[in-house]
């Protein structure tokens, strides 16, 4: 494991403010692929509706009594599992991770039932041990080294972005 040591030049302060002020916050969002998942869960209620009135259509099923009745009961469970699968619905709670460059902290925030945001952890850049970027993920350390949290990365600009706002105030591990 390799270590890197990087310190940015010091600027003036009035100019070092400024910097600061232009800065936007990182966000980073925690969902699973909702979208793909919704997707096949409708196509699944879907096919579980079309399959309660494909039981019916079957030739030759309609003489026995007994078995109109077990396909009446498939039936109906089919027909309302298929409309809860219609109706799934994302998860209302996405969690988020904000990397801050002007108060140098990382703040996990996660929505409540109302869909305001509220802070679960709150972290400044100096009390992490180390930070991992890797082309994929972000991985944050303690002190004593066990790994505090890992997040997603989207995109290699914004693994760039994340360097510069840990370079100096965190140790980064390559």
């Amino acid at each position: 494991m390799a270590v890197t040591d990087h310190t940015p030049a010091m600027a003036s302060g009035a100019a070092a403010f400024g910097a600061a002020a232009r800065a936007m916050p990182l966000s980073l969002r925690l969902e699973a692929n909702w979208k793909l998942r919704l997707i096949l869960l409708r196509l699944l209620g879907a096919a579980m509706i079309l399959g309660s009135t494909g039981l019916w259509l079957v030739a030759g099923a309609g003489a026995d009594p007994e078995m109109n009745l077990i396909r009446m009961g498939v039936s109906v469970a089919f027909l309302l599992a298929g409309l809860v699968l219609m109706t799934a619905q994302g998860p209302g709670r996405r969690s988020e991770a904000c990397f801050d460059p002007v108060r140098r902290e990382l703040r996990l925030l996660q929505r409540d039932g109302q869909g305001r945001p509220a802070t679960v952890l709150r972290r400044s850049y100096e009390s992490l041990g180390a930070v991992r970027l890797t082309a994929a993920s972000v991985q944050m350390y303690e002190t004593d080294g066990s790994l505090l949290i890992e997040l997603p990365l989207q995109s290699a600009a914004m693994r760039s972005q994340l360097r510069d706002q840990f370079s100096g105030a965190v140790r980064i591990l390559t």
